[in-house]
């Protein structure tokens, strides 16, 4: 059934290419500077020390008068305040979580206690920090352990934030899924874990249900600019989301939990955490290992899943703490491209693919083998004289088994056919062409033409930072290496046959290599002419070289070895005001930064395309606001984006017409964006959010595909003795499904919204030592509405293909938490 791909020895592939030595050079720096690091924590005297995050000085409150305490239904994240700006006493009695301004600077253990729940800060489901120099929004583990289902991924998590769009087709989780930010699309934007950018090489998009499950996270925040200099990554263009992975319990404890629901879901796993070792001086670990397993709301589109996660906190002494960390994820899945209006309304809204082997959509024909992994050796050190380090040393991979069908969901060219068609009087053979319209044969007896693929990465990588805090200035300079390889084969087979090449001659339409190498070195100076006020100039140098060899390129089919250097200089200015201890202020003015496709590679001559980097200016203001009983945040931006790709036909010589890129105009975007939280009393807290949004092509005003003009969410949340439970609603606005090559809106997307209730309960023990037993029952699309949501391409008959909201969904889950 699975054609063999022999993996072809790169140095074969490239006898006459210049090699790239890059990985060397990134190996070798990082084990001059992770042992320099090592040898310089070494040397410093053992003496206790203050280690607590300099970032921000701590502001003075006045004494409040103690009021009752209330256990909290989990345990709170010491990682959400250690590497943020302290936080007063008074943010500390309300239950206020400052986010980091970048997450994974120091490793720390989560502290079981009691915590503040009747709060605005604790329980929203997203909220600004006082700390964020930036527009951002905090979805906190609390929130997620409470709302999310067990299958949810990290873009079920960030659906709630002002101006995010993202739904899942197949339900949460149970596929992987686009998210949109203000109108940037994936591979528009960054996604950290742990404070380390990871994604796609040759397009920077990311894989929502490929690394990591819901049960691994911490929390997690969505920031919408580019961030200040030391925000790194590949794509700090349309902003970050920044998941944090869960940190050790000071808790010994086994817990066991699993889950059922709709469209026989089930998710099982099981944790341990470790608790505080004080043989290893105080040394802990979280080891958490689970699975998923789904039919999908649409049908015959299954997916199963399992994973393994890790994470050891080591402190070495007073002062200096290594951390490990590793995962694993294995995940097979028959994802569905999408599916016509006529389809719909024929089989229904859930038509997804079918279990007919004699058909293009057949799901067995149609699978996805992916494995993933992650690992990082973290170091955080003060090593004296006011100097802190942050180092991380880490790999990360994916490996893509893929078969498909060449017109899955089709129309007229996706027919079964009831024998071989005859062209010039000969029999077309199996992914052949015929008729004057060049119609391909897909489908027939004893022919199902389609695809096997695979892509294998690997990225290896580190990120630098240096500290030093003098008082009325502060320093911090670092870099960002990464270098990653990624070979490609593919193939054009019929499965009908067991998938044996429809070409033996010339079996691959695809053998490549792609190598980028990516450096990012940058400084910023935080002045602090006022006690409350920081203001602070960053400069950055985004770097990035990319190289191909393909004895077979993409699309062109021809042989290839090329290679082309990009980089762009990206000055930032945050200023930061703490108005009072409860609310701040913040005004940025950023550079954003893209480095072009590795598509612009797949033509016979690279060079013709006159592509330079896409970048953004991005002018932003906003404030916000922490007290108990309220939480509110507003922001305004104006985004202006520059060198905007485009494509057209080109006749190039010896090839004739081939598509080549170029850059043309740019985008507007502009907008305004609000949060807010409520704590009305007897456990009951009120939350709303919003966002106006445009964003308009510079000459035409057209507007951008998937962009909406509006967000808007609102819920009711209430905890109290154990009982919590939730009742929020997401509306999003109109949009475009695409826009023609003329510049003109096309597809066009109705408003939609959805309404998700989450019940839980908590059963406490006596022994507050001993974590709680949770019973919960999640209800998504309650309302049950099943409208269009996203528009999906086009068959190869130029119809489209358009995704629907997935129906009401139920999913009970337990968690039973055993200390000892």
């Amino acid at each position: 059934m699975h054609p063999v791909f022999h993996v072809t020895n790169r140095a074969v592939m490239r006898p006459n290419a210049r090699r790239v030595t890059l990985k060397w050079s990134l190996l070798a720096c990082v084990g001059m500077a992770f042992g320099g690091a090592q040898a310089m924590a070494a040397s410093v005297d053992t003496a206790p020390r203050n280690v607590t995050s300099k970032s921000s000085k701590t502001t003075k409150t006045k004494t409040f008068k103690p009021t009752r305490m209330k256990k909290a239904a989990h345990v709170r994240s010491a990682a959400a305040t250690s590497v943020a700006a302290p936080v007063t006493e008074h943010a500390m009695q309300a239950g206020a979580q400052s986010a980091p301004t970048r997450k994974g600077t120091n490793e720390a253990i989560l502290v079981a206690g009691h915590y503040r729940t009747d709060s605005a800060p604790y329980q929203a489901p997203t909220k600004a920090p006082l700390s964020a120099f930036q527009p951002t929004s905090v979805i906190s583990q609390h929130f997620i352990e409470n709302n999310i289902p067990p299958s949810g991924s990290y873009d079920t998590m960030v659906a709630l934030s002002p101006s995010v769009v993202t739904i899942g087709s197949n339900g949460p989780g149970l596929a992987e899924n686009n998210v949109s930010v203000r109108g940037f699309s994936d591979g528009q934007y960054n996604v950290l874990f742990d404070g380390i950018p990871f994604a796609d090489g040759n397009n920077f998009t990311h894989h929502t249900t490929a690394y990591y499950t819901a049960h691994d996270l911490g929390d997690i925040s969505v920031d919408r600019g580019p961030g200040d200099a030391s925000t790194m990554g590949y794509a700090t263009f349309g902003g970050t989301i920044d998941v944090n992975g869960k940190a050790p319990s000071d808790q010994r404890m086994v817990q066991a939990y699993g889950s059922m629901g709709s469209w026989n879901t089930y998710t099982y796993g099981g944790e341990l955490n470790s608790g505080r070792m004080k043989k290893l001086n105080n040394a802990s670990f979280v080891f958490d290992g689970g699975g998923v397993q789904s039919n999908g709301y649409q049908t015959y589109s299954r997916q199963q899943r399992y994973n393994f996660y890790g994470k050891w906190v080591q402190p070495l002494n007073d002062h200096t703490t290594l951390t490990f960390m590793g995962l694993y994820n294995n995940l097979v899945q028959s994802p569905p491209p999408g599916v016509t209006k006529d389809q719909i309304a024929k089989y229904g809204p859930d038509y997804g693919l079918s279990n007919n082997p004699n058909s293009q959509n057949y799901y067995k024909y149609n699978v996805d083998t992916i494995q993933t992994d992650m690992a990082y050796i973290g170091l955080n050190s003060d090593i004296g004289g006011g100097w802190t380090i942050d180092n991380k040393v880490y790999t990360y991979a994916y490996y893509h088994h893929g078969h498909n069908e060449n017109d899955v969901n089709g129309t007229t060219q996706a027919q079964y056919l009831a024998s071989a068609p005859v062209w010039k009087g000969k029999t077309v053979a199996c992914g052949g062409t015929y008729g004057a319209n060049k119609l391909t044969y897909n489908s027939g007896p004893g022919c199902e033409f389609g695809q096997a693929m695979r892509q294998d990465y690997r990225a290896w990588g580190d990120t630098f930072a240096v500290n030093r805090d003098f008082g009325l200035a502060k320093l911090k300079l670092g870099f960002w290496l990464e270098h990653q390889t990624d070979t490609r084969q593919q193939g054009s087979v019929n499965w009908a046959d067991g998938g044996t090449f429809t070409n033996p001659a010339m079996p691959l339409n695809r053998l490549m290599t792609l190598e980028n190498f990516s450096a990012q070195p940058y400084v910023q100076l935080t002045f602090r002419p006022l006690p409350n006020l920081e203001i602070s100039p960053g400069f950055k140098y985004a770097l990035m070289v990319r190289q191909i060899n393909a004895p077979v390129n993409q699309k062109t089919g021809t042989p290839l070895t090329y290679d082309q250097t990009y980089g762009a200089p990206m000055p930032s200015l945050n200023v930061h005001y703490m108005v009072n201890p409860h609310w701040s202020a913040y005004l940025q003015v950023a550079r954003g930064f893209l480095a072009p496709d590795a598509a612009y590679f797949y033509t016979p001559n690279p060079a013709a395309n006159k592509v330079s980097p896409e970048n953004t200016m991005n002018y932003q203001i906003g404030t916000a606001w922490q007290s108990r009983r309220f939480t509110l945040s507003a922001d305004v931006y104006y985004i202006n984006f520059s060198n905007f790709v485009t494509s057209n036909k080109q006749n190039i010589p010896g090839y004739g017409p081939m598509t080549v890129y170029y850059n043309q105009g740019g985008i507007n975007y502009y907008g305004i964006e609000g949060e807010a939280s409520y704590y009305l009393g007897s456990g009951f807290t009120a939350f709303a959010n919003g966002s106006l949004n445009q964003s308009k092509t510079q000459g035409t005003g057209a507007p951008i595909a998937n962009a909406p003009d509006a967000t808007a969410a609102g819920g009711m949340i209430y905890e109290h003795n154990g009982l919590y439970a939730s009742v929020i609603d997401k509306w999003v606005g109109s949009r475009a499904g695409s826009i023609t090559s003329a510049g003109k809106a096309a597809n066009g997307l109705d408003p939609f919204n959805q309404l998700d209730i989450s019940i839980g309960y908590t059963i406490h023990s006596k022994d507050h030592f001993v974590p709680p037993v949770k019973f919960q029952l999640s209800m998504t699309n309650l309302a049950d509405s099943k409208k269009i949501f996203a528009y999906s391409g086009t068959t190869a008959d130029g119809v489209s293909q358009w995704n629907t909201q997935p129906g009401r969904g139920f999913f009970g889950s337990v968690s039973v938490p055993i200390g000892f």
